[in-house]
């Protein structure tokens, strides 16, 4: 369908960035000949206007047009924050 965004949620793993996050996101895939499943990552670098996230939040990210040479996603909303230490 056009015009739908891809959607993924992750955990930030960096905020030392302004307005910028990594967020790293882990997905379940199936090996073609064992079947059994590992675990892939990815970081990806989202655009965070406010400076909301921190390390150890859960986010959902977006994708959206380039906004600078490596990102490309936007911080849509915490899902659940960093337990304060």
């Amino acid at each position: 369908m056009p015009g739908q965004q891809k959607v993924r949620n992750g955990v930030v793993v960096s905020d030392k960035m302004d307005k910028t996050v990594v967020v790293l996101v882990e997905r379940l895939v199936q090996h073609v000949q064992y079947k059994k499943y590992v675990k892939q990552r990815k970081k990806y670098k989202a655009h965070d206007p406010e400076n909301r996230c921190k390390t150890g939040d859960v986010v959902t990210i977006v994708e959206t047009r380039p906004l600078s040479r490596e990102k490309r996603w936007l911080v849509r909303e915490v899902v659940k924050q960093a337990a304060v230490e």
